[in-house]
């Protein structure tokens, strides 16, 4: 069984899978790559719309217990049976802000990605997904990838779960600034 690696986009996801890859001697899938290679989209809008169906079978053949499965769709396109872990990576919305302008998102997927990572969305469709028992979130601000990676390593090989608590909505609604990521 593999380990998961996800989150919404910006989290740092990819950064951090690439060095645990190399540190566990794991193949690293990225989901994003597959339906790219495979053609399992269609663009629409400036964004790529992934056929999850499609994906979810095309996984099932790539998936295996030495992968380590990276991208933000992993809770739509992984089954429960695939994971020994899930693991949801976190970032303070205040610092993804900052993120999504050097990407240069459109305010509106900005918007939508920031609702996201604040109501846990990932964190909530993995534990759907995957179950309560496989399910680790981890919040990454200000923290470096090694110390990222030595967790995720922990909770892997050695099965030490220490997963953080992450209450983003408590944060901003203590800033008073609810509006600001929920102008709609």
């Amino acid at each position: 069984m593999s380990i998961i690696l996800t989150g919404n986009p910006g989290v740092g996801k990819h950064t951090v899978a690439e060095l645990l890859a190399k540190k566990l001697d794991l193949e690293l899938i990225d989901i994003n790559k597959v339906a790219i290679q495979e053609g399992i989209f269609e663009e629409s809008e400036g964004t790529l719309d992934v056929d999850v169906k499609k994906l979810k079978k095309t996984l099932e053949k790539l998936i295996t217990k030495n992968s380590l499965v990276v991208g933000h769709l992993a809770p739509y396109v992984v089954s429960r049976k695939q994971a020994k872990i899930a693991v949801v990576l976190r970032r303070d919305p205040y610092k993804l802000i900052s993120v999504y302008k050097k990407r240069g998102y459109p305010h509106q997927k900005a918007i939508e990605n920031l609702g996201s990572e604040i109501l846990g969305v990932t964190y909530y469709d993995s534990i759907n997904e995957f179950g309560p028992d496989k399910t680790f979130q981890f919040d990454i601000t200000g923290k470096s990838v090694n110390t990222i990676v030595k967790k995720i390593k922990d909770l892997f090989i050695k099965g030490i779960f220490s997963e953080d608590e992450v209450d983003w909505l408590g944060l901003i609604s203590e800033k008073n600034d609810l509006k600001r990521f929920f102008p709609y």
